[in-house]
């Protein structure tokens, strides 16, 4: 009787092809793999189409494998705000992040008795994160090293403790290198994967625009709710104080997602028997600032060429009317939330 035990391991696994790819690499080889795929605030979110993360459960059917979803919440919000080894070109804490994640999967590993770890990280493809030397301080710095087999390099490393111990045969490995996917695209078909997202735009924090606002919003408000970081991907925004803003939605889409997220407390405006924006006052509720709210939300309206509208404010079940001038280009650009253009054309240059 064969009693020797099935190797298992560990995957971190966004849904996207190279993470795949390593998972069936091993599952051909017979190793056990439980993936994991993580979640947070900023963009990684399964059932979001702009997500960095997609849809896994569709792969684990066909190929058989288990995928656990782990929400890093408040722990990677921390690590945003303050990364030990600094922000990408925006706010993007990829070094931290992979850091954070290898913890994770090291805990899940001792948990269930996991023999290592896989990632579909291809060495080279990224400039900040995933450069030799970068890896293996990250390995390091998780507690990981020798433990992490990366598949679609791994004949590019020295050989990982489980390729030592026999558990996985590095001939059936691979030498992938740099930012071309066609070797990838070939070993998918070879796999008969067909079904599999492009890269995509990803996590929000390695979008300029996205970036910019939350860092105006950390100044404003170093602990923000999850309806705060919501709100940054929707509308147009302004700070008209410190605590409090306006956001103007620039679309249907933009409008049901104000509504939704729009809490106790705050204001929800539109200008009625015209096409309007929803726009939401939220952290303050001052005669003043919903008259302003109500000029910024006439400003966005069909109804901008009066010379006076009469703007509908909602707040706890109660509205009310306020009528006056659409807010005029001054006064939009003084409050507008905004990446300067020097900037943009700085980013543009890089």
């Amino acid at each position: 009787m064969n009693t020797k035990k099935k190797p298992k391991a560990i995957a971190l696994f966004s849904g996207g092809l190279d993470s795949t790819l390593a998972i069936i690499t091993m599952l051909r080889q017979g190793i056990g793999v439980t993936a994991i795929t993580f979640l947070t605030h900023f963009g990684c979110d399964i059932s979001d189409k702009s997500s960095c993360s997609k849809d896994p459960f569709s792969a684990a059917e066909k190929f058989g494998f288990t995928v656990k979803l782990c929400h890093l919440s408040d722990k990677f919000i921390e690590i945003v705000k303050n990364p030990a080894h600094g922000h990408g070109r925006n706010m993007n804490p990829c070094i931290d992040c992979r850091i954070l994640m290898l913890k994770e999967a090291k805990e899940l590993m001792d948990m269930t008795g996991a023999d290592f770890i896989i990632t579909g990280e291809v060495i080279g493809q990224r400039p900040m994160s995933q450069m030799r030397n970068t890896l293996a301080m990250i390995d390091k710095k998780a507690g990981v090293s020798g433990i992490v087999l990366r598949p679609l390099s791994a004949k590019l490393f020295e050989p990982t403790i489980p390729e030592i111990n026999g558990l996985v045969d590095r001939d059936k490995l691979h030498d992938f290198n740099g930012r071309s996917r066609k070797q990838q695209m070939a070993l998918a078909k070879e796999f008969g994967l067909t079904d599999y997202p492009m890269p995509a735009g990803g996590c929000l924090l390695t979008e300029p625009n996205y970036s910019f606002r939350l860092r105006e919003l950390l100044n404003y408000n170093p602990n923000p709710s999850l309806k705060d970081l919501h709100l940054l991907r929707t509308g147009r925004h302004f700070r008209i104080s410190p605590p409090c803003k306006i956001i103007v939605g620039r679309d249907e889409k933009d409008n049901d997602k104000i509504e939704s997220l729009a809490g106790e407390g705050d204001y929800i405006l539109s200008v009625e028997n015209f096409g309007s924006p929803v726009t939401l006052l939220t952290g303050g509720g001052s005669q003043d600032f919903i008259g302003l709210a109500a000029a910024i939300c006439a400003r966005y309206s069909d109804a901008k060429h009066l010379p006076f509208v009469e703007v509908s404010v909602y707040s706890r079940g109660e509205r009310v009317v306020f009528k006056g001038s659409p807010a005029t280009e001054e006064v939009i650009e003084r409050y507008r939330v905004q990446m300067p253009e020097s900037k943009k054309k700085k980013l543009l240059k890089v």
